[in-house]
Parts: C-alpha cells; structure tokens; sequence
C-alpha cells in the first residue's frame, strides 16, 4: 500500500473563557486536542493528526479525503486552520519507540552484571541479535 508522505487537514479551534482552546478535526472523528493557548494547541494539533492517521493507517482503516477549509462551517467561538503532518518521521518513531521488559535473574549473576557495569538493554539486545538472529 502507498502511504502519503504528508496530510493536510482542516481543524477547528473552538475558543471558551476559561477553557483551554480546543482543537477537533472535521473529517477525523475521534481525533481531539486542546492547548493553553493557540501555538500549544496548534502544536498538539498535529501531534494528534500525526497520532490518529498512524493508527488509521496500522489498522488500514480508509483515510478520508480532508475537506476544503472554505467548506467548514463555524460558530462564532471558532476559526479554521490548516495542519499538516510528514508521516515518514511518525512513522519512523512509532516503529523504533523502546518497550520496557521486565527480567529476573539470580541475585548472585545480578551482582556480578552490576559490578561490571552491564547495560542490561544492550546485552539482551546483543542476545536477540546474536543467538535468536532477530534483525529489523
């Protein structure tokens, strides 16, 4: 399947004394945000477009085609932006986040490790690696 490099969509920045400005995006239902003020809100903005179309994209949900943002209708409270997310770096941090794993040993071979200055991750990693031949 041929992935976009970046989407464009409209969103929605929805203004309310003494609320955060909130963030919604028209065409992506589900897909919400907010921020104390406008730069924080555009900025979680497309940290949740990037978030949401990753996972629509896992799950091969159908991406929808982004509505022209003269189409969008407004509310007094409200103004039309446009955010755009570059997938290829999102993508690119959700395959290579780390996970935590928890593991037991004996205390005598933990001692040891631990006197030697183990790096436990790169040692496991190395193992995986080298005896299970696990490579990306």
């Amino acid at each position: 399947m041929n992935r976009p490099d970046k989407y464009i969509y409209p969103a929605i920045l929805t203004y309310e004394e003494g609320y955060d400005i909130g963030v919604t995006f028209p065409d992506l239902p589900g897909c919400a945000t907010c921020g104390e003020n406008e730069l924080e809100a555009v900025k979680m903005a497309k940290e949740a477009l990037g978030g949401h179309l990753w996972c629509m994209e896992v799950d091969n949900d159908e991406i929808p085609q982004a509505s022209k943002i003269k189409d969008i209708k407004l509310e007094e409270n409200e103004v039309a932006i446009l955010v755009e997310v570059y997938m290829p770096s999102i993508r690119l941090a959700h395959e290579n986040r780390s996970v935590n794993r928890t593991i037991t040993l004996p205390a005598w071979m933990n001692a040891k490790a631990v006197e030697l200055g183990v790096n436990f991750s790169q040692a496991l990693q190395d193992t995986l690696v080298n005896q299970y031949h696990i490579v990306r």
